[in-house]
């Protein structure tokens, strides 16, 4: 078995979106999910879901090709040919894809112009800001944790479209209103941004209701989408939003696997480890003469 991996590390959400000590939750808000696989665990922080990860790694000595995305997968007779970025060829009986939806962030639909384009983010930089006036769009945790972070040193609005959250959970929400009663995240309810532009180096944003605010950073937190030109261009067939896939997330295609967010939709950590456990079960008792 060979894992191509995009990036130089596992875990690329956790490691780009998580910041420092951020809790990680094995399942989202009040869900149900028992765990299936040998991948439990409870609430931990980033850190040590990582180490965590990495020991799994070691232990069932996965052999994991780094820097290696799958940019192209040709449906063969008799299984699949992968095509990397990394430039390589990879030949299997079947192919399992799992490369998540968060590595799409959602983007607002009006452009971004190119002078602020280095004062919009998508997720947390890797050089931590101080100082500065920043926006945080968005309704649900991401958006919540990522106000709250920003919060500790730097002077944060929060903008959502809704009167009122409705997708936060708990502990967010009771660290986000601390956040507000300090005065240290300012909520900004109800608003919808029309449009960015540059203004003396800075963003400026401008709100439907008519008001404009300018801000040094504008961090957009609106979920991501699945990967679906990636899909449709192997031949998975959609049903709406969502890939067709039946129990073992197996999909139109013989012997081709979606498992994680992409079987799901929507789900959380334990859920989308649950989705690999039922693939595994599904190949092997249907494939089980192709991977022994």
């Amino acid at each position: 078995m060979v894992v191509l991996e995009k990036k130089g590390h596992i875990c690329d959400t956790i490691v780009s979106l998580y910041h420092e000590g951020k809790r990680v939750d094995p399942v989202y808000r009040k869900m149900k999910v028992e765990p299936l696989g040998v991948l439990s665990f409870d609430t931990e922080t980033r850190e040590e879901f990582l180490e965590r990860m990495k020991k799994v790694v070691e232990e069932y000595q996965l052999d994991i090709r780094f820097w290696n995305e799958a940019q192209k997968v040709q449906v063969l007779d008799d299984g699949f040919l992968v095509q990397t970025g990394g430039g390589l060829e990879i030949k299997a009986p079947i192919c399992v894809v799992a490369i998540g939806v968060f590595g799409k962030p959602v983007k607002p639909s009006y452009p971004i112009p190119k002078e602020v384009k280095d004062k919009v983010f998508f997720a947390l930089p890797k050089e931590p800001l101080k100082g500065k006036e920043v926006l945080v769009v968005g309704g649900g945790d991401t958006a919540a944790e990522t106000a709250c972070f920003l919060a500790n040193d730097n002077k944060v609005d929060l903008s959502y479209r809704r009167e009122k959250f409705f997708r936060i959970n708990p502990t967010n929400m009771c660290a986000l209103e601390k956040c507000c009663d300090e005065g240290k995240v300012k909520l900004l309810m109800g608003t919808d941004i029309e449009g960015l532009e540059e203004k003396d180096g800075r963003v400026l944003v401008h709100f439907k209701d008519g008001q404009d605010r300018v801000y040094d950073a504008v961090f957009y937190c609106l979920g991501g989408m699945t990967p679906r030109t990636f899909l449709e261009g192997i031949g998975v067939e959609f049903d709406g939003n969502k890939p067709k896939v039946d129990y073992y997330g197996e999909t139109n295609i013989p012997r081709l696997f979606l498992v994680g967010d992409l079987a799901l939709l929507k789900g959380s950590i334990m859920a989308a480890f649950n989705t690999g456990k039922k693939t595994i079960e599904g190949i092997l008792e249907k494939y089980g003469d192709l991977v022994k």
